[in-house]
């Protein structure tokens, strides 16, 4: 979707026209460092010209020219729709369709099924109050809140309770997602978000809602028109990093990745590893919403979703499609020289090293190991405590280079494969 219309120049033009920013808000928002680059960023043009007649894409060059300067905001759900893993580089415009066609009935059809149960869903409005108690009885007073709706009889079914009890949390965090941008003083916008969300923890109770995915979630409705194209890239991005939001009594699902941090960070920097480690800090939980929201506090909006696709097309794996759609058809990339050229930068390391595939970091630990190696010096001069550590790295917010981070977070990752791979001889 784009805010404003403004026509991609030849490079360097104020993006932010297309995710304006509230006046009131501007003095509080990180400032935004990305322009787009004639002859770096991916452009509608070049983006285009990289299909055949029939809608083939040559996500080769696609990927080149990504992680060269990333992606204009006038193609970017489109973009992201191959990077996610939603179509697959190899169909054509008619497959895509077809599939798209189905997705979208079979979003209509979950939706269908949620409205029955919780009429406010597709009604343009959102419900920011309990609707039902821990034992499924009705509350009453929710009903001013809740646009005159209420539950009229004691919920028994455990799974709808289960739901029913995280959609009022779902809609204290929507009214707070991104408040500053323009697109979010509709409240039609700010249902959709709700909308999705709802519908997404409906069929996926066994994680349920957490907070940190209508941060995830927020983007997708910005930049798709229709509710359920956005509904299904925020179904792939999640299938990347729903573990991260998985949590029990004992545990967090994040915590695998800050044990990789960890790892990382006692390999490439031991030093500050120790001096992490003297503060109680050994376990990284300062990083766990760097990591739970992939930078989206760290960076302006626009910044934060030049960072994702930089990584996912870093990560980009050219079965990704096949592994979500079609199981029994599954290739093995490994073997075909000619398809590994279809991988991203991050992802070919670790099949040129023979990593096995469970084992596989993802590229925003070394991010977030990039961004601890820039603070280095102070961490290891100021930090006396905790509270140091975090108002530190709370100092990045607006002073990230996306580019940079990343680049230094690939230098980190061969650097931690060549030390690992080393102490394993």
């Amino acid at each position: 979707m784009i805010c404003c219309g403004f026509m991609w120049k030849s490079g360097g033009e104020d993006l932010q026209g297309f995710y304006p920013v509230r006046p009131e808000c501007q003095p509080d928002v990180p400032r935004t460092r990305f322009k787009s680059r004639a002859g770096k960023t991916l452009s509608a043009r070049r983006w285009h010209a990289a299909f055949t007649e029939d809608g083939h894409l040559d996500m080769e060059k696609v990927l080149r020219r990504i992680q060269r300067g990333g992606i204009h905001p006038s193609i970017k759900g489109a973009v992201w729709e191959f990077l996610l893993g939603c179509y697959d580089p190899d169909s054509t415009f008619e497959e895509r369709n077809r599939l798209r066609n189905r997705r979208r009935e079979q979003y209509g059809a979950w939706k269908e099924e949620c409205k029955k149960m919780v009429p406010v869903i597709g009604s343009g409005k959102y419900v920011t109050m309990a609707v039902v108690s821990e034992n499924g009885q009705p509350i009453d007073e929710s009903s001013v809140e809740n646009q005159g709706w209420i539950v009229k009889n004691t919920v028994t079914d455990e799974r709808v309770l289960q739901w029913m009890l995280s959609l009022h949390q779902i809609g204290l965090d929507v009214a707070r997602t991104d408040r500053y941008l323009c697109f979010y003083e509709n409240d039609t916008n700010q249902s959709k978000l709700w909308d999705v969300l709802a519908i997404y923890t409906w069929l996926n109770l066994d994680i349920g809602y957490v907070q940190g995915m209508n941060d995830i979630c927020s983007p997708m409705i910005i930049l798709f028109d229709d509710e359920a194209d956005a509904f299904w890239c925020f179904e792939r991005a999640m299938r990347r990093l729903r573990e991260n939001f998985r949590a029990t009594a004992t545990s967090m699902g994040v915590q695998t990745q800050l044990g990789v941090l960890s790892q990382v960070i006692k390999t490439v920097d031991p030093r500050l590893h120790q001096h992490l480690e003297d503060l109680d800090g050994g376990e990284y939980l300062f990083a766990i919403r760097m990591l739970m929201v992939l930078f989206r506090r760290e960076f302006s909006f626009l910044d934060a979703l030049y960072l994702w696709e930089l990584m996912w097309a870093m990560e980009y794996n050219p079965t990704m499609f096949a592994t979500y759609e079609e199981l029994e058809n599954r290739n093995n990339a490994a073997s075909d020289p000619k398809l590994l050229k279809r991988y991203g930068k991050f992802e070919r390391k670790y099949i040129n090293s023979g990593q096995n595939e469970q084992h596989r970091n993802t590229l925003a630990v070394f991010v977030v190991a990039s961004v601890l190696q820039t603070k280095n010096k102070r961490l290891l001069k100021e930090a006396k405590g905790l509270d140091d550590v975090v108002q530190i790295l709370g100092d990045i917010a607006g002073n990230l280079d996306a580019k940079k981070a990343c680049k230094e977070a690939l230098k980190i990752h061969e650097k931690f494969l060549k030390k690992a791979n080393s102490n394993k001889q």
